[in-house]
């Protein structure tokens, strides 16, 4: 995603020396989606397999999701949890799993020995296709999530990215925490997550990455042991558009910490948007190149108003969000918010300078190879490229299509995208900082 990219070291790496990984896709016989990419440098394999299923599937179920796919190896065709934990770690086998907004998942990393690598993929495939929801396991779960929200609501930043997603999405399925809240996780039963995963747990919903010292065949082959036994099933139906804020919109929430959190954004783009190579390198000189954006210069290296700020798009299956965020005594709440607030709008109105599009561009090509120099990176960017349909060829034009974007191209994808009328601002901390006086965005140049 276009988030918080970090300035690489050009020493020794050259986008022209490096080649992006080959990609090869099929289906399985039930139906779900496979892409793999042989790597032969190590005696290892990673799978990842994605699931349409995440909080914004929850429905009125708010947390539905997470603790669903928490409790798939907490017992599994009779084994308790510990047995397949036993089962992973004696293979040297390293097992996670997780749950977002958009996605449920599963990830293997195993080597390829077959002494090792079949009980893994045996243990994995039971924890897939006969999780036993056991009620033990759901109750110590659902403890588990509710001691975890408990905790975040000591958190002055969750509190802020809780409040940011709350008033920019509205009445949208992104809008809620995918870890639900205390009310919505009491209220959950075992046969809820159960019902849930017969709908989403099934082949048509299901993308599988594969990376590793494999032939096709045996990955092919690995792919059918893995997901075979799901049931065939349906993806479910497309997620609603988001419908953007009418209007500004500033929230304030108390809190008895000596920073104040300030979150300003708004909806931004898919995942497969057309504006998102421009918006990619745009970003990066706004807020995502670390010290030396310009957000940086203007709110830490010029007024020391933050120790980091930083600004990032986080594409998703439809328009996810744009968010610029620091950190800041509550002192200096309403001066940090004004410089950043004037620092957004410029930057909106003019884009980079050419020095600065050329300086983005060297860093982002020169930097693309430590994107992808390891297994278990690429099998990220392949369960991405699946999951979200992006082209099979994104990772080998990638550094092309950097190079290819203008600062013409820049400035029109931010006045296209970016609506000054639209800005949500969430402070969380000492005093609201008087949002009143801030100077509004400025619409010129920048239809919503």
């Amino acid at each position: 995603m276009i988030a918080r990219t970090m300035a690489f070291s050009l020493v020794g790496l050259t986008a022209a020396a490096y080649a992006a990984p080959p990609i090869e896709h099929w289906q399985t016989s039930n139906g779900a989606r496979v892409f793999f990419s042989h790597a032969g440098d190590l005696p290892m394999v990673d799978i990842k397999v994605v699931f349409d299923a995440g909080g914004a599937r929850d429905g009125v179920n708010k947390g539905l999701a997470v603790l669903t796919n928490t409790v798939l190896a907490e017992g599994a065709g009779g084994l308790p949890a510990e047995a397949i934990s036993e089962r992973f770690e004696d293979q040297g086998a390293d097992f996670e799993s997780s749950a977002l907004r958009d996605m449920a998942w599963v990830s293997l990393r195993s080597m390829t020995e077959k002494a090792n690598l079949q009980p893994a993929l045996e243990t994995l495939a039971l924890v897939l296709a006969e999780p036993d929801f056991s009620g033990p396991a759901f109750e110590r779960q659902r403890k588990r999530l509710l001691v975890a929200l408990a905790q975040k609501q000591q958190s002055a930043s969750d509190l802020a990215d809780e409040a940011f997603y709350q008033a920019a999405y509205g009445d949208h399925p992104y809008a809620s925490d995918p870890n639900g809240t205390p009310e919505t996780l009491n209220a959950l039963k075992v046969k809820d997550l159960r019902q849930f995963y017969q709908r989403l747990y099934v082949a048509r919903n299901t993308c599988l990455a594969i990376v590793g010292d494999l032939s096709k065949a045996e990955a092919q082959a690995m792919a059918e042991a893995v997901v075979g036994r799901l049931p065939e099933g349906d993806a479910p139906e497309p997620l609603p558009e988001v419908k953007p804020p009418t209007g500004s919109i500033t929230r304030h929430l108390p809190h008895p910490s000596t920073q104040t959190h300030i979150r300003i954004g708004q909806i931004g783009i898919r995942r497969n948007d057309p504006d998102y190579f421009p918006l990619y390198v745009g970003n990066h000189v706004l807020g995502g190149s670390g010290l030396v954006s310009r957000l940086a210069d203007e709110v830490r290296e010029k007024r020391g108003l933050s120790y980091s700020v930083s600004s990032y798009f986080s594409p998703m299956r439809v328009s996810g969000p744009f968010i610029v965020g620091l950190e800041t005594k509550n002192a200096q709440a309403k001066e940090a918010l004004e410089v950043t607030e004037a620092t957004l709008r410029a930057f909106v109105e003019q884009g980079p300078t050419e020095k600065e599009r050329t300086a983005a561009v060297l860093d982002l090509t020169g930097g693309f190879p430590l994107l992808v120099d390891s297994n278990a990176k690429i099998v990220e960017y392949l369960a991405m490229i699946g999951f979200y349909g992006l082209p099979i060829d994104f990772l080998r034009t990638f550094v092309d299509k950097i190079k290819g974007v203008t600062r013409e191209g820049i400035v029109e994808a931010l006045h296209r995208r970016m609506a000054p009328r639209r800005v949500v601002t969430v402070t969380v901390g000492g005093n609201a900082p008087q949002a009143a006086a801030r100077p509004a965005m400025s619409e010129k140049k920048t239809p919503p």
